[in-house]
């Protein structure tokens, strides 16, 4: 079997050669995302392997069909870019990884409330100019301040309990509600509650119809003036114009994102030598109370190990005519 592995960086690569072994499935990796105009690299492939900026829409998977691919393996566990239906109307299974480490992206949206808050990152910079000055670096104790948790799944869930430590009041909301956090002590609200409470909110849920701008000038207006908020789950979630109003108002005392609504032009590329082309990644950029990471909160050791070895067995069980585990229906 010949798959073709789209937006691929040196890191992918040396996980998949390393956690290839026991199978003649042979790789092909491109660094260029797989989209409508790119879609013609997989003549003489059977199966794509994609990642979360790969544009893997009805056009892409009409080519793909023409090309003779007959699976569709994601490196993630999100497919809000992936056409489900049309890859079902052409007999195209769609496998993912469904869970990869969710302490890796906790810890990540929690490095950003601290960052934020306690101006690390500003802090470093200033030491290595010689400025050992105080001076608007002042921030505040997490101990007793309300999070507010959007989503608790598997990673929001790790989120919430993360977050109890550090001696927060933890509320959450979800459409599915957790027993298990209920009796730790976590308390499911209404949307617009957790919203008029919280003094830090972090985003934990999936991109659907429903939680696409979830924060928008309406949201915004609900919640307490200089409220943090945390994204590190798609970046859809966020109107990134009524975000942008809500830091110049003020109402948005702090903004910690590591996903960006146009982040497929933009993330996983050294843009340090060009003009980057988004003036609304721009503005954000601007603001000072605004931490800004590339797509990085997977990124470590254990989340990559699990990635490259769960879509490696979906891989296998799919050429062997397995059972497909991981299989979106």
């Amino acid at each position: 079997m010949k798959i073709a592995v789209f937006s691929t960086k040196t890191y992918d690569q040396e996980y998949f050669e390393r956690y290839k072994t026991n199978t003649d499935t042979e790789f092909v990796y491109f660094e260029t995302a797989l989209n409508h105009h790119t879609a013609n690299l997989t003549s003489g492939f059977e199966g794509v392997c994609v990642f979360v900026n790969d544009k893997v829409d009805e056009d892409t998977i009409q080519v793909l069909a023409q090309n003779g691919i007959k699976l569709i393996a994601l490196r993630c566990a999100g497919f809000n870019n992936v056409d489900i239906k049309a890859a079902k109307e052409r007999q195209i299974k769609v496998v993912r990884v469904p869970a990869y480490s969710p302490e890796a992206v906790a810890e990540h949206a929690v490095a950003l409330i601290l960052t934020l808050n306690r101006k690390t990152h500003k802090a470093y910079n200033r030491i290595r100019e010689g400025n050992f000055s105080l001076n608007r670096l002042i921030g505040f104790n997490l101990h007793g301040k309300t999070v507010g948790v959007i989503g608790t799944g598997k990673i929001g869930a790790t989120f919430c309990n993360i977050m109890k430590g550090f001696g927060c009041k933890v509320m959450a909301y979800d459409k599915y509600e957790s027993d298990e956090l209920k009796s730790s002590g976590i308390e499911y609200k209404a949307l617009e509650e957790v919203f008029k409470e919280a003094d830090i909110i972090s985003l934990h849920c999936p991109l659907t119809p429903e939680t696409k701008h979830i924060i928008n000038t309406r949201s915004l207006s609900l919640m307490k003036d200089g409220i943090m908020i945390i994204n590190t789950s798609r970046g859809a979630l966020i109107n990134t114009a009524d975000i942008i109003e809500g830091l110049s108002s003020r109402k948005v005392g702090y903004l910690g994102i590591d996903v960006y609504e146009q982040e497929e032009t933009i993330f996983y590329k050294d843009l340090s030598e060009s003009i980057i082309p988004d003036d609304l990644i721009l503005r954000l950029i601007s603001f000072p109370n605004v931490l800004i990471t590339s797509h990085q909160a997977y990124f470590t050791k254990e989340a990559m190990e699990q990635i490259t070895k769960t879509t490696l067995t979906n891989i296998e069980d799919f050429k062997e005519g397995k059972h497909l585990k991981n299989e979106i229906l």
